[in-house]
């Protein structure tokens, strides 16, 4: 038991009953009169009481600033009696324009920043309504809304504030009750309206419907939003978890080295508190590819710039951001508000119909007081015309009256005026008297019957009162509207580095010993017309460029290897690298092993199923498969065709699904045959017979025919020749094939066969070593019985041993086949002239 005084009282009670009902009062003070927010206009009553103080004081937007000593001094002797912290804190809310995405107080001085910083003292600073604060407090004093008295009964408040503008969802809510809390987040405004038209077009419409036109939050900060189920859940449910990323973008310094530049930061994070995990991340070496980092903002906007070390690859370096800062944060969404003062949970939906609602009251009691003054004004209005046409004998009732009351009684019983149009008969100027005057006060009155037929029209219409609803809410979208910052990506896992990556062209070579470099676009022309090599390879001896194409940064290069497995290197993770460069090996960006050897390299743009990838093995098996079964290539690479004991990748060619492929064999035998021969298989295949061979033949090269061109074969002893495509008769695939070649011991066997255009050039590699460079246009065009032309001089003993194209025919330093439609270039580009 406890002892309680009450005013010379005292009352025994159960400490249990006492606690518990003062804990439930305290409770509801807590959830009510300070934490959370009203659903019809938003505000929290500290919210409410500042910025009704400041309308007070004429703080509009059109008027000097003022101190926010002054502002914070007239809401706590006013209006909220508790500590100017709390009051100033919020005030500093209102102005910042990272934490509302519509602020609505207007400040000047240090209101605090992004970094965490606090503002400076209340002394200091200075404030005055935003303009979209007057959208709130429009026709306040048009009877909208109702008043309360204020902590000590001296004056009035409004328990509510008129709000055009659907504060609650736009600027969002934040707050911690006894037992509850709320975090609405903030969206745009032009996407909020549209919703609160489609509401008022169909009452019936879904949450999912309503998605349509609000896809998500909009944070006042920008950066991304990965995936939409978590706003799903939050607009139809009342609670949802928002997976927030900050806005990277990548840049290339001189040299190669790249750099993270962080441009936009996820909603409610401290940029100094991200710097300071990211350098802590560095120090203990847990992100171990960082070598400088940097804060660069400025006025123009947020730079936080995270250097590389050279090769360094960003998406690892990211996926560890994203896991251990900031970058990457959590919006646990709970939409909760006071409804008539009890506290409960909504829907988007939900959230909408009480704006409209709220609207429709205060467009009611508006149109109401409207149209009771209209009507006390025209009764007015018509004792006065009356007066005018009895002037005369009004006047001489004043006369003769001994005061105003004895006038007022006389007027009311002669003409039969009320009490106040007798008393504006009497307060009636003398100016009053001229015709001009009658003319105004007639044509006053027929306004005055106008207006009060339109507000008769409107209470009693409610398709009238929401016509009127949206034609506001036009005018609120019309001046404060904006762009959406925040960008709603897909699914977190499907995010892929390259959303957040600037496309551009580049050129990505690939050496004959499995080195692979890009190099910017305006840098390969710039050395292209200066005349200089492409890549600096004449300093490694042995190696050379075999392949070379232009690529976008969002396009995908698939490489295949001998033993029958496909890697993917997204072109942006390409290091690029200095002209001396051979770049990077693929045994360290891939994980190949030391003496996997490359049969092909094709670069894709989007994996088209319409696509298809054409695999040809050295025993002659053929097979087709789809293109979009490589789209998810994991890292350590996929098994792209499964082979025979003894066999062996030979060749990789993409093609439309509609042309015939020509195979040429070591024994000087070719088969032209159409693609659609062989039945299109998965990757776990292992095709079909694309020519028959003989014993102790190996197939060496193909051709996918979609261009009039020549097949040029070279021998092991260096004789070559070109023949047209169009000699090679279309047949049916698995046989023998015609004679392409007619081998000898003099001319040797084949070593390969490439289609060749005009300017080509071919990179001939002997079993000693050298290379030798042979021009398209020095090898003879002949028919497909010929032995040839001998266009290399061999030391005995040695013999060629791999072809290589190469593209264009230009200058030093070795290219490869360059292909538009084979290698995914985009089109309307040209071609590489090495």
């Amino acid at each position: 038991m406890v002892t309680v005084q009450r005013r010379e009282r005292v009352v025994q009670r159960l400490i249990e009953e006492e606690m518990r009902e003062s804990f439930l009062d305290y409770s509801m003070s807590v959830i009510v009169q300070r934490a959370l927010p009203d659903v019809r206009d938003g505000l929290k009553p500290v919210h409410r009481r500042i910025l009704y103080a400041m309308r007070e004081l004429g703080l509009n937007p059109n008027r000097p600033y003022k101190k926010s000593a002054s502002v914070v001094g007239e809401v706590l002797g006013k209006y909220h009696p508790h500590g100017d912290t709390a009051v100033y804190d919020t005030m500093v809310r209102m102005v910042q324009d990272f934490s509302l995405r519509y602020p609505l107080i207007d400040g000047q001085g240090n209101f605090g920043s992004i970094d965490g910083d606090n503002a400076a003292a209340y002394r200091y600073t200075e404030a005055k309504l935003a303009a979209v604060a007057l959208e709130l407090l429009a026709d306040i004093d048009r009877d909208t809304v109702g008043f309360i008295d204020t902590f000590d009964a001296q004056r009035q408040e409004p328990m509510v504030l008129p709000a055009r503008l659907p504060n609650l969802l736009v600027n969002g809510s934040s707050g911690i009750a006894v037992g509850m809390s709320t975090n609405v987040p903030p969206h745009n405004l032009s996407e909020i309206a549209k919703a609160v038209k489609l509401l008022v077009r169909n009452p019936d419409v879904t949450v999912k419907q309503l998605m349509k036109v609000v896809p998500g939050p909009d944070f006042p900060t920008g950066g991304l939003i990965m995936g939409t189920d978590g706003i799903r859940a939050a607009y139809t449910t009342g609670r949802g978890r928002i997976v927030m990323r900050a806005r990277v973008v990548r840049e290339t310094k001189r040299g190669g080295k790249e750099q993270i530049v962080v441009t936009e930061l996820p909603y409610g994070v401290s940029k100094a508190r991200v710097i300071e995990q990211i350098a802590e991340l560095a120090r203990h070496r847990t992100v171990d590819d960082i070598s400088d980092l940097r804060d660069e903002s400025d006025r123009d906007g947020m730079r936080i710039v995270i250097e590389l070390k050279r090769g360094a690859q960003m998406k690892p370096v990211l996926n560890k951001l994203w896991k251990k800062t900031h970058l990457q944060s959590t919006f646990g969404a709970i939409m909760l508000a006071l409804d008539h003062g009890t506290p409960r949970e909504f829907t988007l939906k939900e959230l909408l119909e009480r704006y409209r609602d709220h609207r429709l009251d205060v467009i009611r009691r508006r149109s109401e007081h409207d149209l009771r003054e209209a009507r006390e004004e025209a009764h007015i209005v018509e004792g006065l015309i009356t007066a005018l046409d009895y002037i005369d004998e009004i006047i001489g009732v004043i006369r003769k009256s001994k005061n105003r009351d004895e006038a007022a009684a006389a007027l009311r019983k002669r003409f039969d005026f009320s009490e106040a149009q007798a008393n504006a008969i009497l307060d009636m100027r003398l100016a009053r008297l001229t015709s001009l005057e009658t003319d105004e006060l007639k044509k006053r009155q027929k306004e005055l019957k106008a207006l009060i037929k339109e507000l008769t029209g409107l209470l009693a219409d409610e398709q009238l009162q929401l016509a009127k609803l949206v034609d506001e809410l036009d005018e609120v979208v019309a001046k404060f509207a904006d762009a959406r910052r925040t960008a709603i990506m897909g699914e977190e896992t499907e995010v892929a580095v390259e959303d957040m990556i600037a496309q551009e062209d580049v050129v990505v070579t690939v050496s004959h010993e499995g080195y692979i470099k890009r190099i910017p676009m305006y840098l390969y022309r710039r050395r292209a017309t200066s005349g200089k090599p492409l890549a600096g390879m004449e300093r490694y001896e042995g190696d050379f460029l075999e392949h070379a194409f232009i690529a976008n940064t969002h396009d995908t290069v698939l490489l295949f290897t001998t033993d029958g497995h496909a890697y993917a290197l997204p072109v942006h993770e390409v290091p690029e690298s200095a002209r001396a460069s051979r770049g990077k090996s693929l045994s360290q960006l891939l994980g190949l092993e030391r003496d996997a050897a490359l049969a092909a390299v094709v670069t894709v743009g989007d994996f088209d199923a319409d696509r298809v990838v054409v695999f040809l093995t050295s025993d002659g098996t053929i097979k087709r498969t789809t293109l979009d079964q490589f789209a998810n290539t994991r890292a350590g690479g996929i098994n792209a065709i499964n082979l025979k004991a003894g066999d062996s990748l030979l060749d990789v060619k993409l093609s439309d699904g509609g042309n015939d492929i020509v195979l040429v064999t070591r024994a000087g035998r070719a088969i032209r045959f159409p693609e659609t021969d062989a039945p299109a298989m998965g990757r776990a295949a292992q095709g079909v017979r694309g020519i028959k061979l003989r014993p102790k033949d190996t197939v060496v090269g193909m051709v996918v025919v979609r261009r009039d061109s020549t097949l040029c074969t070279i021998t092991a002893q260096g004789y070559a020749k070109r023949t047209p495509i169009t000699e090679y008769p279309v047949q049916g695939r698995g046989g023998l094939g015609t004679l392409t070649l007619k081998t000898t011991d003099r001319t040797g066997t084949i070593v390969a066969a490439k289609e060749l255009i005009a300017g080509d050039e071919l990179m001939l590699i002997t079993a000693k070593g050298i290379a030798g460079r042979l021009r398209a246009d020095d090898v003879p065009v002949q028919g497909r019985s010929t032995q040839g032309k001998h266009v290399l001089a061999l030391a005995r003993g040695d013999k060629v041993v791999e072809v290589a194209r190469i593209g264009g025919g230009g200058g030093g330093g070795g290219a490869s086949e360059v292909d538009e439609d084979e290698l995914g270039v985009p089109a309307g580009q040209e071609e590489l002239e090495l």
